[in-house]
């Protein structure tokens, strides 16, 4: 009921200003953000970093060009209104299994590798964003060694 009500405010909030494609309880949306978040966090986003986040999204849930456009300009609104990562933390966490969120971890290491850098921000983002979301240290980790291992197998 209560987040009927949200999405019912955030909806008129953004009148005016376009359809919403995603609603606020739409866990792409909030993992779309949260990489959003992650390539801006230490003040350089790369191309490499913008062509690897549309890729990613594209991939992992299977959307058009279009539509990964309209994701990621959605989240970007988003990210740049949110005071923290709560709001799409809560939404992870409610709306996806063990699994999915091991999954999003995945990402967000994929997304802080896009570079070929790890800032101490990035890394603190995706430590923080797991631990909300529930996935344990040990499985952030092991999460982080497979996708270092795999960027490092393609190089």
């Amino acid at each position: 009921m209560l987040q009927a009500i949200n999405d019912w405010i955030l909806k008129l909030s953004h009148a005016g200003e376009g359809e919403e494609t995603y609603p606020a309880t739409d866990p792409k949306l909030s993992v779309a953000a949260i990489l959003v978040h992650i390539i801006a966090v230490d003040g350089v986003i790369t191309q490499d970093e913008k062509r690897f986040l549309r890729s990613c999204l594209m991939k992992h849930y299977s959307l058009t060009a279009a539509e990964t456009e309209k994701l990621i300009k959605e989240a970007v609104k988003r990210e740049d209104d949110a005071v923290d990562l709560y709001s799409f933390t809560s939404v992870l966490k409610r709306e996806l299994d063990d699994e999915s969120r091991h999954e999003v971890v995945a990402m967000m290491w994929e997304v802080v590798f896009a570079d070929g850098e790890v800032s101490e921000f990035e890394d603190n983002v995706v430590w923080r964003v797991a631990e909300l979301i529930g996935v344990p240290t040990r499985d952030r980790m092991t999460i982080r060694h497979r996708i270092e291992a795999k960027r490092a197998a393609t190089e």
